[in-house]
């Protein structure tokens, strides 16, 4: 297959819908010859942070000099931009080329009366036979969905992060927040250490998993914190504490936005515990990475017709918190025109009620997606909190209203679903900005 005929065999696997479970996944793996057992590797994961934290620890792996490769979904624009080595995505090419040995295994386990693979579960075999075929020493692997039945639970990590428990996908891992933490806590390996973000109930649970795995346990606000510092000469610094570690001097971070503090503070904790088996994870490369890592869509500032812009992939009630809060120490005095899109089986009252202040602008529009929530009825949502709406047919037409919707200079912020704020990005870097 090229890489037209990829997209069109993913396409197709779209008709097996997700379908937890991991005995399609160790089949697959089997026929390709076990690739993920080529080289160590990271698990990660999270309701929310998870992205963040994994291109963190992938930027402290290249700062360090170790061939390190990263996984991680949805994509913005590209499906190659899931994998990556050494901070390089997989080209177009070469995608096509472990697609097709991929594919070749399903089919043969199709031959032989097992079930198809899913979408996801090709995705990742082919960034395992990626990683396995460019010999990388490490892997940073994110959790597509929960953790428990997800398709990546089939490596053996030397390190499991655990970022946070908030209610998202309650539909496909137990329906409620404890439901959502066993499936979190279900990559919990035996004697690999966890570090986590958890708290309340989903801590309660994922402590419980690693004491039955014998697994020590690391945890946000008790052995270790962070807090944001904003110099007065501009930027902004992370001060780590740790009740298990020397606390270093604060450390520069180019990702914007208040809660990457702990997503930062996770990472500091990972790379404490790491550099004790390996001298190449200095505190100098630590220090490199996380004043230099990009995260795409995660409270990133760019401009556009009217003034600043922030595109941010917040999906869920405590993303829009998160990115709530941001706004208000970032922007607090600024109008804000929001694009909106979401997805249909999110809390879309809880999410606006969180997100919006009286007097923002509103301009909706429907995801790229299949599971997204018509224009029209996030909309509503908003209109009916009293604020200047309107629901649009697509990216462009959006962002046109919005710069109308402007009153002088005006903050626009697109958020709601990564299957909108892709659109929204491209067309601005287009423009220039």
């Amino acid at each position: 297959m090229d890489y037209q005929e990829s997209l069109a065999y993913l396409d197709e696997l779209n008709t097996f819908g997700i379908r937890l479970g991991l005995s399609r996944m160790e089949e697959l793996c089997a026929r390709l010859g076990h690739p993920e057992r080529a080289y160590r590797s990271i698990h990660i994961a999270g309701t929310n942070g998870k992205g963040s934290v994994t291109q963190m620890m992938d930027a402290v792996y290249r700062a360090a000099g170790i061939r390190c490769g990263r996984y991680m979904s949805p994509h913005l624009i590209s499906y190659t931009e899931r994998m990556s080595v050494g901070g390089e995505d997989i080209s177009e090419e070469r995608f096509a080329a472990l697609l097709t040995r991929v594919r070749a295994a399903a089919d043969e386990m199709t031959a032989e009366g097992h079930e198809h693979p899913t979408q996801f579960e090709a995705l990742t075999a082919l960034a395992f036979l990626y990683f396995a075929e460019e010999k990388v020493e490490i892997a940073v692997i994110e959790t597509g969905l929960g953790g428990l039945l997800d398709s990546t639970n089939v490596i053996e990590p030397m390190l499991t992060i655990i970022t946070n428990v908030a209610m998202d996908h309650a539909d496909r891992c137990g329906g409620t927040l404890a439901g959502i933490a066993e499936h979190k806590a279900g990559i919990i390996k035996e004697g690999v250490p966890v570090i986590t973000a958890a708290s309340g109930k989903p801590l309660e649970i994922i402590q419980a998993r690693a004491e039955e795995m014998t697994a020590d346990v690391f945890v946000y606000g008790e052995d270790f914190s962070a807090d944001m510092i904003f110099p007065a000469g501009g930027g902004q610094r992370v001060a780590f504490h740790s009740l298990v570690c020397r606390e270093p001097a604060p450390f520069e971070l180019s990702l914007a936005g208040t809660y990457q503090a702990e997503n930062a503070a996770l990472v500091i904790m990972a790379a404490k515990l790491l550099e004790r088996d390996d001298a190449r994870i200095t505190e100098e490369a630590l220090r490199t990475a996380l004043a230099h890592v990009r995260h795409p869509a995660r409270f990133e500032i760019r401009s556009w017709a009217a003034g600043d812009a922030v595109v941010d992939g917040a999906h869920n009630p405590a993303g829009m918190a998160a990115l709530r809060a941001s706004l208000d120490r970032y922007f607090p005095k600024e109008q804000r025109v929001f694009v909106l899109g979401i997805l249909k089986d999110k809390d879309i009252d809880t999410m606006l009620s969180t997100l919006l202040r009286p007097g923002d602008v509103v301009v909706t529009v429907r995801p790229n997606s299949e599971r997204a929530a018509g224009a029209d009825v996030v909309a509503a949502v908003a209109a009916a909190m009293g604020l200047d709406t309107v629901a649009c047919g697509d990216v462009e037409t959006a962002l046109v209203e919005a710069e109308r919707r402007a009153h002088g200079d005006a903050l626009l912020v697109a958020c709601g679903s990564l299957y909108l704020v892709g659109g929204v990005r491209k067309l601005l870097r287009a423009a220039g900005r």
